[in-house]
């Protein structure tokens, strides 16, 4: 097999994440973070892997105005110094962009060129802060790799698989032909890559699975036969499981009521259900850890958000066990599922009866490859699948250029 360099990029709206992978080798060559672009105290985390050892630089720039910018930088570091990883940009053959909605055009892969570009800008209302990011990133990267073949990667293509049952809204017609207004579902990559590992362990093609992301975003999906049927995130990321700073399903009645009785405007309220509730609003921190430290110092608050966490996860095991008729597996990945033993332990409790039963001393272990935690005489395996977004999306990239 030819060797490809595959440079995968992930802009956000201050920020660049980035991967060098030399496929069809899945470890990468390096890894980075950008930081605060536009912003005051810009940084730079750049990481080099060599014969099994990390090297870091980090660089703390006066000024990063943009991502142009910021992906100079990047490109010095790929290039030049001891830790140089290429000779010159166009030693980039692809570059691919972790794109998050692709709405109902963009259900695959898909090599970026002008007339892609021009679609891409319409799915800008779908998902309004991190669409224009990509599209940046894109024409960023167009500028540095000109050699480069661009090719976007779509959270949303994975749930293209849908059934109109599962990804339509009770609504009159007009406003799904008219709007496009469905449910589309995010962390495609990340649950298409977790449930194929799973696959390839268990041995099974044939398989039900239900994949858990919890990050600090989460979502969960039924899984049948390598194909999404049903998904928490909906038309954007809001719905679904409780967040770390999202409230995940809420009655919209309430939203109602914030409007119409306490006077709130509809920022108001969507910077309300985005960015103050979830963990964030019960416990007044969004990260699991700060919860558990809370938890332990007898913060019942803490510990109700926990529960609260873990119940709507084990709502959705029902209902997905329901849609699936049957289950093989179930998954947890990203932040929170790989590494907080709680969560797994009160989402997979007192589910005897779907045949789910956790092992206590297995769940506690940690492990950098997939970790089987279900007890021996667990009819459904319960495993614990690392996420690899960025292997998935130089996967998926160098498919398409063989």
């Amino acid at each position: 097999m030819n060797q490809i360099n595959i440079f995968v990029v992930n802009s956000g709206s201050s920020s660049i994440k980035y991967q060098l992978f030399k496929m069809p080798a899945q470890n990468p060559v390096c890894s980075g973070l950008v930081e605060r672009i536009g912003l005051d105290n810009p940084s730079i985390t750049h990481k080099v892997y060599l014969n099994g050892e990390e090297k870091v630089i980090k660089l703390n720039p006066e000024e990063l105005p943009d991502h142009e910018a910021g992906l100079k930088e990047v490109n010095r570091l790929l290039a030049e110094g001891e830790l140089a990883v290429i000779q010159n940009p166009a030693d980039i053959q692809v570059v691919g962009h972790r794109i998050v909605h692709g709405g109902e055009r963009f259900t695959t892969t898909t090599v970026i060129d002008g007339k892609v570009k021009e679609e891409l800008k319409q799915t800008f209302q779908l998902a309004p802060l991190h669409n224009p990011a990509s599209y940046l990133g894109i024409e960023v990267a167009e500028k540095i790799f000109t050699n480069a073949t661009q090719i976007g990667v779509f959270d949303t293509a994975f749930h293209q698989t849908l059934p109109p049952k599962a990804f339509r809204f009770a609504i009159p017609n007009q406003y799904y032909t008219d709007f496009n207004i469905r449910s589309y579902g995010f962390h495609g990559t990340s649950h298409k890559y977790v449930t194929e590992q799973a696959a390839a362990y268990l041995g099974k093609a044939d398989s039900k699975f239900i994949s858990i992301h919890l990050g600090n975003g989460c979502s969960m999906a039924a899984v049948s036969n390598g194909q999404s049927i049903d998904t928490s995130m909906g038309f954007g990321p809001l719905s679904g499981l409780i967040m770390g700073t999202r409230s995940g399903d809420i009655d919209p009645t309430v939203i109602f009521y914030l409007v119409n009785q306490l006077g709130y405007d509809i920022n108001q309220v969507s910077n309300l259900l985005n960015k103050q509730s979830g963990m964030l609003g019960l416990t007044g921190q969004s990260d699991m850890r700060d919860i558990t430290a809370a938890i332990e110092q007898g913060d019942e608050n803490a510990r109700l958000a926990y529960d609260l966490y873990a119940y709507r996860i084990k709502k959705y095991i029902g209902a997905y066990t329901a849609v699936l008729n049957g289950l093989d597996a179930i998954i947890f990945t990203a932040g929170v599922g790989e590494n907080d033993a709680r969560v797994r332990e009160l989402a997979c409790a007192e589910l005897d009866y779907l045949g789910i039963r956790l092992d206590e001393a297995k769940n506690k272990t940690r492990s950098k490859e997939i970790n089987e935690i279900s007890a021996a005489d667990s009819r459904v395996k319960i495993l614990v699948v690392p996420t690899n977004e960025e292997l998935e999306i130089a996967q998926q990239c160098y498919a398409m250029v063989q």
